[in-house]
């Protein structure tokens, strides 16, 4: 009787020591933990990063004024080797389930672990699985901040604009997309950084490079009939304004991607009456085609990266196929996209998702690469300046030190012969 009881006291006495050196009271798999990943001697590497499970349901309506938590400091391990002799944990909330944006979603986890296994000593990453629900992603927010040192996401527009709005943001957090209709960057929670790829912001840069190039020069602005075309004719249009140039913008229509018969005709008058220096197409890679097709290669043509035709295997219609048309077409588009020579490019493996690999894709997998190093300069850095060559551009972040500013700027490239010349960098 005393040998059993015995036995059973060195049982449960070793089953605590084992969940004491696992680092959690209850184990990994438990809801609501975040453990850290069990050392051992076996050849199973560890997990790169950890699931969260979600709280309760905060209210969407929270003011800012006041948090419906209280906020709390992370608790370090001692052993760690990061910031101050601490482990920095960065929580990476995506919507993985989401039906609509789990594919992209996925890829950018994939270049966020790819940076993150380049510079991984002195981090952690948590990964933050949610949906599509506003409510589930408020939820997994204020969780996953409780836990971690720096937030990465949300990836959707109305999720950012949610949390935006909500008074949750008390810890660095960078969003992964633009938030819909603030008035401007001033209206964002002072912890909330934004990086986003914005092709708004690529006409606009646009502009300013043919500017350099067409001094005074008129601009004929050709925009086909979807939203995003008409949004990024009026970014480069009011660019070219405020630079003190006039435009003419006619918008052609067209049926599954294909512009009219009509639609060309009535470009070719109108380019014979403006006589302008230069095009801009608001267009993709095919219908700018189409365009230099109909109207010949001897007017210079200008685009954002919508007009990329790609390179690669999966990247259009005939992917890979040199597109004689476009020879000469000017545009901006990632590094990543455009400058494999580019050291940073170079240092990360290309993506290999279960998807088809899409130029949409593969830009999305690249900003998961620059979201993990800004963060990391971040965490290195707090309050300081940063200057970073990424895989996305050149990026200029100001965070902690008054309002958070960022920047990126693109490089400038000439397509010819399916391959990309880049342009000298405007300065």
């Amino acid at each position: 009787m005393l040998i059993s009881s015995l036995k059973s006291l060195v049982a449960t006495l070793a089953g605590v020591l084992m969940l004491a050196l696992a680092g959690c009271s209850t184990p990994c798999d438990a809801p609501g933990r975040l453990c850290a990943p069990i050392e051992s001697n076996t050849s199973a590497p560890p997990s790169p990063y950890r699931r969260a499970e979600l709280p309760a349901p905060i209210p969407m309506s929270a003011p800012r004024a006041s948090a419906p938590f209280e906020t709390r400091p992370v608790e370090f391990p001692g052993d760690a080797t990061a910031v101050g002799g601490r482990e920095t944990r960065i929580g990476l909330m995506l919507p993985l389930r989401s039906q609509t944006l789990g594919a992209p979603a996925e890829a950018l986890r994939a270049g966020f672990m790819a940076a993150y296994e380049h510079e991984r000593e002195g981090f952690i990453v948590n990964l933050v699985d949610t949906g599509d629900s506003l409510q589930e992603n408020l939820n997994a927010y204020a969780a996953a901040v409780e836990q971690n040192d720096i937030m990465v996401g949300p990836l959707a527009r109305p999720a950012v604009s949610a949390l935006a709005a909500s008074a949750l943001v008390r810890k660095p957090t960078i969003a992964l997309n633009h938030p819909v209709a603030l008035p401007s960057a001033a209206a964002l929670p002072a912890q909330m950084l934004v990086i986003g790829l914005s092709i708004e912001d690529e006409a606009r840069q646009v502009a300013t490079w043919a500017g350099t190039e067409h001094p005074g020069g008129t601009a004929l602005i050709i925009a086909g009939s979807s939203a995003w075309q008409r949004r990024i004719a009026a970014s480069f249009a009011a660019r070219w304004k405020q630079l003190g140039y006039s435009s003419q913008m006619l918008v052609v229509a067209d049926s599954n991607g294909y512009l009219s018969e009509a639609s060309l005709g009535q470009l070719s008058a109108q380019l014979d009456a403006a006589q302008p220096a230069l095009l801009f197409t608001a267009l993709d890679a095919s219908q700018a085609g189409q365009v230099r097709g109909a109207l010949g290669p001897e007017l210079p043509i200008y685009g954002t990266s919508s007009v990329n035709p790609g390179t690669f295997a999966g990247a259009g219609a005939d992917p890979g196929a040199v597109l004689t048309e476009l020879n000469g077409l000017r545009l901006l588009d990632l590094p990543w996209e455009v400058d494999s020579a580019h050291p940073a490019v170079m240092a990360y493996p290309r993506w290999s998702g279960a998807t088809a690999r899409t130029l949409d894709m593969d830009r999305l997998y690249a900003l998961g690469i620059d979201a993990f190093r800004v963060a990391r300069e971040i965490a290195l850095r707090p309050g300081a300046d940063i200057n970073l060559d990424g895989v996305t551009g050149r990026l200029s972040v100001r965070f902690g030190n008054g309002p958070a500013r960022f920047e990126r700027i693109e490089p400038a490239a000439v397509y010819e012969g399916g391959a990309f010349t880049l342009v000298p960098e405007r300065r």
